[in-house]
């Protein structure tokens, strides 16, 4: 029982670790997200106020009228390509937080087989003291229930006490 606790508790520090990773990159990529949509909105206001210097200045020589035309079309281009970046980094975001999320269940499953396992440590070792068997088939009930959650973590099954996480956070 005390091994198969501490290999769930190095299984538990590489889950936690990644899901650390993730939070930080998610983090990242909506702060890249927000300097997207601020980009994009400094380009749809250099837009509009071409575009409004475009119908209100019509005295504008040939080459002038041809050089805003071309800043008006390079700028829509800008907007439309902030717009398809800020798409692409939204979906990464979402990813690392989908992968935090799954990640966050095994993590729960790893915790929760320490708990049990440790407790049923406990009272082995009052069982050997007190030698009542009543206390012994209850603390390997709950070491079993403890490798149950220790191999839904170790090989990402879906046993996931949804009840017993809420109570304990």
């Amino acid at each position: 029982t005390a091994t198969f606790t501490a290999l769930c508790n190095v299984k538990d520090g590489n889950v936690v670790q990644a899901m650390a990773q993730d939070q930080a990159s998610a983090v990242d990529q909506w702060s890249y997200y927000q300097a997207k949509g601020t980009q994009q909105n400094i380009a749809e206001a250099a837009l509009d106020q071409m575009l409004l210097d475009a119908d209100l200045r019509t005295d504008l020589p040939a080459t002038a009228h041809k050089h805003l035309s071309e800043l008006i079309a390079d700028y829509r281009v800008r907007v439309k390509t902030y717009e398809q970046e800020k798409e692409q980094i939204k979906a990464k975001a979402e990813d690392l937080q989908r992968d935090y999320d799954r990640l966050n269940i095994h993590d729960d499953q790893f915790d929760l087989a320490e708990a049990l396992m440790s407790v049923a440590i406990a009272l082995f070792g009052i069982t050997a003291l007190t030698r009542k068997r009543m206390l012994l088939v209850f603390a390997a009930a709950l070491a079993a229930l403890g490798v149950l959650f220790g191999l839904s973590g170790f090989f990402q099954w879906g046993i996931h006490p949804d009840f017993l996480t809420r109570l304990l956070s």
